[in-house]
């Protein structure tokens, strides 16, 4: 048998003499051939039949250690495997994880303890923080009692940190340690032979936090934690090799043992044969010579080494059952793939990896390499998460490799990707770059040794550009120095997480089954689902932070392999190119879960629109799968029993049965009715690529994101896959892969479920920064105004002056560390590509007419979101005007805006406020505002004509809002970016649309006038409509204003409801925007009102003349209600003001009586003295003449200011206070005209409606009367009789002598 195994083997001819040198090489104990050495001699030589009996002689002396080491430890009671007590250790409602290691806070404030405690020695174990909210963590006995408001540190025997407050707790509290931060790591140290407790936070000691503990009988200490809603940790009492062990440290911090034992015989066991494993992959068998040689690990390969292949086989025999132990591969095989990386090249480290996972796949079984991966890649991940930041970021840069060797590898990528990456881990977190909250650890001060912050005006209204000085500029120049030292850094990191991704989206490695792209989409399209229907419930989403770094990785690796598939099939687009073709949406290939669609539910659309499918898409929706689709759509909610009990119960609740999968953000509780729903819908081909009979029809059925195939994604000969049902305004040119086009899809769909969202979160930074810098501004100009005396004041200025700097410095470095990872210019660009993307995906959806409504909603909301990111986040760094195609950008987005705002293919209320908002902000800005001017004229006129649609049954506030910033800078005394009285106050944000400096549109306000001119129903319904809203609106506020007066007034003082004051506020800003409108519709087109050749010409003259009075009268009378409430000025009505209602009023009255022609003029003069409202001295009081007073009232005070427009200098120029005047004079003059001409009329005579006006109309066929103005305003909104209530056919002339004469004639 010996003769033949070389034969069977391959083996060389010497096989038990090469066996023996290889073990010498290995490093057997007791193959020792060195002279004088006895064991050599007595050893039978080593073959291949004995291997097996030194080997478990080998692994027996470990055994023999073990029994020494598992002797029980004094001072420690409980399991040897130390966990969280689930059964009875806590306190609250808490989600524990599966491994009874991780918890998530989900009730107020709830309190777990471990299993195990101890009463003697020293004791460590490991926090590691996940969130960085409140958290108290530390030692308890059994006897504290917790509740929800008093957790660990609150009762006596109990010591806890809280690194979120800085604070440590033992019924009273104190400061201690430092600020954590959601990937620290806190060592909780006990020493109860001293009795003292102290805290290190990423292995930096925090010193001594207690002492004198309590020690004794019935006193045993357990680790503890109590935390808040939604924190999270998890907790390392010794199942994994500590990060910080603290055992060989400085004096007075070793010695200390966690709380469960290591497995110190399988650790030594796995040493050993780790040793003779990595020998043996540094040798080769020569086959000239038949001996070893040594050889570069690298250099090994696979075949022709069977001596050496069945020395591993037994080796693996006894070391495969230890590399399932977590223990073991983090300690053992991790350090040994770390070291590998760490010795050699990129592509050295790579390959030896490769050769390692070769042989564990060779000589493991199935299920133990698949545990060891998966241990090895949890492990992995969490030494990146949990790793502090350093200058060179070298610890996350080696992590990154070794995880980019490990997924290089084919098989262990698709195991992996299959099971592991978005099933168990939150692999996500591989690229994250977190943010150090602590700048000096991360070594930010040498990086960037000088910090520079901008100098912004503190006074708004007043732009001050100040010049910037030489030593500032140095400065300046330094800190950028130092952030582009850090930016490159940080792109290192950058690079390795975009090749991980590239890995991950591969799909030439389809040998042997499935590529990695398909398996990545189905995962991605999960991911995806789980954190869209998952919202409102934050364990289970992935956190936005993560999310933002995964959109870049995702973007940088999407574009690659666009352009890459453009090299090699020239008919294809490049990326920038790019978009998402419409028949994705309506096709069924791509799963939207229940995310709403521009046209309402897709079980709607399909059945409403299955025509307009069949003949534009050529897809037919059989009747009867509809009808199933929507049957299960009404049963929702419900779920069958056998897959409510298959779903695994991957975590426990305490405290309450909230079953949380691990991890808790990958989980959907809408799953099963997503696939149900999309294997129920059939869509059939009705013409593909060649045409086919009746009897060719195909069926293609609608596949879950598990059940596809690459042919389903990418398609065949006459199949278009993922394309199936192109419409005929799609081009036939193929944009790239298919697959990539779903990647891209799941692109769009990340920024909108939580990127923007944290995009916005991050500006506080640079928000923190410019406070503190006005802060620090303030507090040097008062150090020199300070007189020196005064040594107290300069002190505490001095001491302010110190804090604010140090903060600053602080910040500044930290904002540095943002732009570099959040808002750099390639950030920028990323988001850009993105809103370029969307827009074309939204053209050409637009195109298929009917077929839009498909769209999934959230298209619209990234493109209105990803450019306000751009122009408000992003800068003043980098400036969205430096990206290439901005203007041709800007237009084409306003292009949507003005098309699909009342767009009645979109049927979401949400989105249709969400364009609508979009509009009215765009035409704040003069950039923006121009690039709607040049959108094509058709679309112009279109948009002002919607603008102008009755205000009725719509949302009009936003609408009134677009024409008014239309307007803005035209109007009398309109020019103003702020009111008057708010000057000296400090607005919330500088940069909302309200405050931007006036931009009007001749152009838009010419359209307006052309609209309202021709169309004969345009302008009555609008002017109607604004005028009803108007009277709602001012009688709305006045109603207020009296209840908040009232209020206020009483000797209680009860304070006013915020929310009754900001309804005020909006109806008074309303009336102000309403009353702008009619000052643009009179200026441009008069004649709607004064032209009474029109037939509502003269109703809605004498309307408008009858809501200005009423706003006059309320407004400037002396000591009224209006007076009394702006003269309190309380928070929340800071808007509310004499000037900006009144100036409004009057710009109509000047349009009215004086720029108009002298017909006109008569007639608003008639039509406002006829008004019973009208009073000559509310128009006085606009230049500061006041009533006066009546007889038996007092005097008013000398001392009381009087509003006049004539103090407003700055706001209202000579010519526009020279009409004021001049309207003065021509209705004093009118009005004593009209006193002395008038004569008196019998009650009987005048109009039982307004007491106003004598009656002129008669109703047919009920034949009551009233005055014309009454009535025509009446039939604007209502065809029914005042009186009776019958129907009004026709209303005729009546003239009270003309009806006597033709009564007497007749008798």
């Amino acid at each position: 048998m010996e003769q033949q195994v070389p034969a069977v083997y391959g083996l060389d001819p010497d096989g038990p003499r090469t066996l023996t040198c290889l073990i010498q090489h290995t490093g057997f104990p007791g193959w020792d051939h060195r002279p004088g050495v006895k064991d050599w001699t007595r050893r039978k030589p080593l073959n291949f039949q004995n291997l097996p009996e030194h080997l478990d002689q080998l692994l027996h002396v470990d055994d023999e250690e073990e029994e020494e080491s598992q002797e029980q430890v004094e001072g420690r009671l409980g399991p040897s495997t130390v966990v969280l007590d689930h059964t009875g250790g806590f306190e609250g409602l808490l989600l524990v994880d599966d491994d009874l290691l991780g918890v998530i806070g989900h009730s107020n404030f709830g309190t777990i303890r471990s299993t195990t405690c101890v009463y003697k020695g020293k004791w460590i174990y490991e926090v590691l923080i996940s969130s960085q909210g409140l958290m108290q963590i530390g030692w308890c006995t059994i006897n504290c009692r917790f509740n929800q408001e008093e957790g660990v540190g609150d009762t006596h025997n109990s010591y806890a940190y809280d690194g979120n407050r800085v604070r440590k707790w033992n019924v009273t509290t104190t400061n201690y340690g430092k600020a954590w931060a959601a990937g620290d790591i806190v060592s909780c140290l006990i020493d109860l032979d001293e009795g003292t407790l102290s805290f290190s936070l990423n292995g930096v000691s925090l010193g001594t936090a207690f002492e004198n503990l309590s020690r004794g009988l019935g006193m045993a200490y357990f680790p503890a934690i109590s935390l808040s809603f939604k924190e999270s940790v998890a907790f390392n009492f010794g199942s994994r090799p500590l990060r910080y062990p603290f055992v060989k440290k400085a004096v007075g911090l070793a010695g200390y043992r966690p709380l469960q034992d290591p497995p110190s015989a399988d650790l030594a066991r796995a040493q050993r044969l780790l040793g003779c494993f990595r020998a043996a992959l540094s040798v080769e068998l020569d086959p000239v010579e038949g001996r070893l040689v040594e050889k570069e690990t690298s250099e090994w390969r696979l075949q022709g080494q069977p001596t050496i292949l069945l020395t591993l086989a037994h080796i693996f025999h006894h070391f495969a059952p230890l590399l399932r132990e977590v223990y073991v591969v983090e300690a053992v095989l991790m350090s040994f793939l770390l070291g590998v990386v760490e010795a050699g090249s990129p592509e050295q480290a790579q390959t030896v990896v490769h050769q390692v996972l070769d042989l564990l796949w060779l000589f493991m079984e199935d299920y133990e390499v698949q545990d060891c991966l998966k241990q090895l890649l949890m492990s992995l991940l969490r030494l990146y998460r949990f790793s502090p930041i350093v200058p060179d970021l070298s610890l996350q840069i080696r992590y990154l490799r070794l995880t980019i060797a490990i997924l290089s590898h084919q098989k262990s990528r698709k195991f992996l990707l299959s099971n592991v990456l978005f099933d168990v881990l939150r692999s996500v977190v591989f690229f994250y770059i977190k943010s150090p909250l602590r700048v000096e650890e991360a070594g930010l001060q040498e990086l960037i040794p000088t910090t520079w912050w901008p100098h912004r005006s503190p006074r708004e209204g007043k732009e001050e550009v100040k010049e910037e000085t030489s030593e500032e500029r140095l400065r300046r120049r330094a800190y950028e120095r130092g952030c582009q030292r850090l930016k490159k850094r940080i792109e290192v990191v950058e690079e390795l997480q975009v090749q991980i991704l590239k890995l991950l989206l591969n799909n030439k490695d389809d040998n042997g089954g499935e590529a990695s792209r398909y398996i990545f989409l189905t995962k991605f399209r999960k991911f995806l689902q789980e954190n869209a229907s998952g919202r409102g419930n934050t364990p289970m989403l992935c956190p936005p932070e993560y999310m933002v770094c995964f959109l870049h990785r995702l973007i940088s690796a999407l574009r690659f392999y666009w352009d890459e598939y453009k090299a090699s099939n020239p008919r294809t687009s490049f990326s920038e190119e790019a978009y998402v073709p419409p028949q994705i949406f309506y096709n069924g290939k791509v799963d939207y879960f229940d995310l709403q669609r521009l046209g309402g539910l897709l079980s709607h659309l399909r059945k409403t629109l299955k025509d307009d499918l069949a003949s534009k898409a050529n897809i037919l929706i059989d009747p009867l799968e509809l009808q199933a689709t929507t049957m299960d759509d009404l049963d929702e909610d419900e779920e069958p029993a056998p897959a409510a009990a298959q779903r695994p119960m991957q975590a426990l609740a305490v405290g309450g049965a909230l079953p949380l999968p691990r991890p808790g953000w990958l989980s959907s509780p809408t799953l099963g009715r997503a696939n149900r729903f999309l294997s129920t819908a059939a869509v059939t081909l009705m013409t593909p690529r060649r045409p086919l009979s009746a009897s060719e029809k195909v069926k293609v059925r609608t596949l879950s994101a598990e059940q596809r195939t690459r042919e389903d994604i990418e398609g065949s000969q006459w199949n278009e896959g993922l394309l199936v049902g192109r419409p005929p305004e799609e081009p036939d040119q193929p944009l790239t892969e298919n697959s990539l086009l779903e990647v891209l899809d799941g692109a769009v769909m990340m920024y909108n479920l939580s990127v923007h969202q944290q995009l916005g979160k991050m500006v506080g930074v640079s928000d923190d920064v410019n406070e503190y810098a006005m802060a620090l501004r303030d507090t040097e100009d008062k150090l020199r105004r300070c007189p020196k005396r005064r040594k107290d004041i300069l002190a505490e200025l001095t001491k302010s002056q110190k804090v604010f700097s140090e903060k600053l410095d602080h910040l500044s470095r930290r904002l540095a560390w943002v732009h570099a990872t959040v808002y750099s210019q390639e950030k920028m660009q990323d988001i850009y590509w993105l809103l370029r993307v969307c827009l074309r995906t939204i053209e050409h959806g637009d195109r298929t007419g009917s077929l839009f409504a498909f769209m999934p909603e959230f298209y619209l909301s990234v493109a209105i979101n990803s450019y306000s990111a751009l122009k408000n986040y992003f800068g003043p760094v980098h400036s969205m005007e430096e990206l290439p195609g901005y203007e041709e950008t800007l237009t084409r987005l306003a292009a949507i805006l003005a098309k699909h705002f009342a767009d009645t293919r979109i049927v979401g209320t949400d989105i249709r406020d969400s364009l609508m908002q979009a509009l009215a902000s765009y035409v704040c800005y003069p950039n923006s505002l121009r690039a709607v001017e040049r959108i094509p004229e058709e679309q112009r006129i279109a948009m002002v004509k919607n603008l102008l649609a009755p205000y009725e049954q719509r949302p009009w506030a936003q609408t009134n809002w677009i024409l008014v910033r239309l307007w803005r800078g035209c109007g009398f005394g309109y020019r103003y970016t702020r009111l008057p009285h708010l000057l000296k106050t400090k607005p919330e944000d500088a940069s909302l649309p309200s405050l931007q400096k006036p931009c009007p549109s001749t152009l838009l306000q010419q359209h307006m006038a052309d609209l309202l001119r021709e169309g004969s129903d345009v302008a009555p319904s609008f002017l109607n409509s604004v005028l009803n809203q108007l009277n709602w609106a001012f009688s709305e506020f006045i109603g207020m204003i009296q209840e908040i007066h009232q209020a206020a007034e009483r000797l209680e003082r009860n304070f006013v409801d915020s929310r009754q004051l900001k309804v005020c506020a909006t109806c008074f800003d309303l009336s102000v925007s309403l009353l702008r409108v009619l000052e643009m519709t009179i200026t441009l087109v008069p004649e709607i009102f004064l032209d009474w050749a029109r037939p509502t010409s003269e109703m809605l003259l004498r309307r408008l003349a009858q809501l200005l009075n009423q706003v006059l009268n309320r407004v400037t009378a002396e000591r009224n209600l209006f007076d009394r409430v702006v003269t309190l000025r309380l928070p929340g009505l800071e808007s509310v003001d004499h000037y900006p209602i009144l100036v409004a009023v009057t710009g109509i009255l000047v349009r009215l009586l004086v720029h108009g022609p002298a017909s006109g003029t008569e007639k608003a003069t008639s039509v406002l003295l006829a008004d019973p409202c009208f009073q000559l001295r509310s128009i006085s009081y606009l230049l500061g003449q006041p009533e006066p007073p009546a007889p038996g009232t007092a005097l008013p005070a000398p001392d009381r200011k009087h509003f006049s427009l004539q103090s407003y200098t700055d706001y209202i120029n000579v010519e526009e206070l020279a009409q004021v005047e001049q309207m003065l004079a021509h209705l004093t003059s009118a009005s004593a005209q009209a006193a002395a001409a008038s004569l008196p009329t019998s009650e009987e005579d005048l109009c039982p409606i307004c007491y106003a006006h004598p009656i002129s109309a008669v109703f047919q066929p009920c034949g009551h009367k009233s005055c014309k103005a009454c009535i025509d305003q009446h039939l604007m909104n209502n065809k029914d009789c005042f009186f009776c209530k019958a129907t009004i056919v026709s209303v005729e002339d009546w003239d009270k002598a003309a009806n006597a004469s033709a009564t007497s004639s007749a008798a």
